[in-house]
């Protein structure tokens, strides 16, 4: 059985898996930074960019809780300045699917068009493709863009779908079978429950990128 971490400040002492597992993973922004990390290791500032409304001491505070739960590492650089990076362990990877659950129910019960406060963030859901797609049969590389991104850059993710793999990659493909690109708006019309691809641009096999989008949304 894996260690079991030091007890939380505020755990709901119940003697149930469930209860267990909230004790870890139950507070404010944890899943988020868990979904955030999905791609690959970040920075303290990375992680700050992509989780608008989280303070530093927030952020700080939540990155040391999951440090000592076993969710995530910690690796110092020795460069000037210094660069620390976090990554999850098997324990927080272990999460994806959970996320992924999380993810389609909220897709069936409280999704819908941005509301008025909501920061729009396309490349979050992209960061959930592993707990929301399903395998295929044969390897394959789905290159989804973001044309209009933050400071009018594009963000490129790659989807890599084959037996039993689903994972996700903050960069582009040297050679996907798909492409899928479009502005924030229209990733917004195709995700937001009304399926609406019209407004994306969709390269190479279209039956493969159309799969990814719907089962993203």
């Amino acid at each position: 059985m894996p260690k079991v971490p030091p007890a939380k400040r505020h755990p709901y002492a119940q003697w149930s898996p469930d209860a267990r597992a909230l004790d870890l993973v139950g507070d404010k922004w944890t899943l988020l930074i868990v979904r955030d990390l999905a791609t690959g290791p970040r920075r303290f500032v990375e992680l700050q960019r992509v989780l608008p409304g989280i303070s530093t001491e927030q952020l700080r505070s939540r990155l040391n809780r999951m440090v000592a739960d076993g969710l995530l590492t910690r690796q110092r650089y020795r460069e000037v300045p210094p660069r620390v990076e976090y990554d999850l362990t098997e324990r927080g990877r272990a999460l994806l699917p959970v996320l992924g659950s999380l993810a389609r129910w909220g897709y069936r019960w409280s999704w819908g068009q941005p509301e008025g406060d909501e920061a729009i963030d396309i490349c979050a859901i992209f960061r959930l493709a592993s707990g929301l797609l399903e395998p295929l049969a044969e390897a394959a590389e789905v290159e989804l863009t973001v044309t209009d991104h933050a400071e009018d850059a594009a963000a490129i993710y790659t989807i890599r779908l084959g037996p039993g793999v689903v994972r996700s990659f903050e960069r582009g493909s040297a050679e996907p079978v798909a492409t899928v690109a479009g502005t924030t708006a229209g990733w917004v019309r195709a995700l937001s429950g009304e399926a609406d691809l019209s407004a994306l641009q969709i390269g190479g096999d279209g039956a493969v990128a159309k799969l990814v989008v719907e089962q993203l949304g």
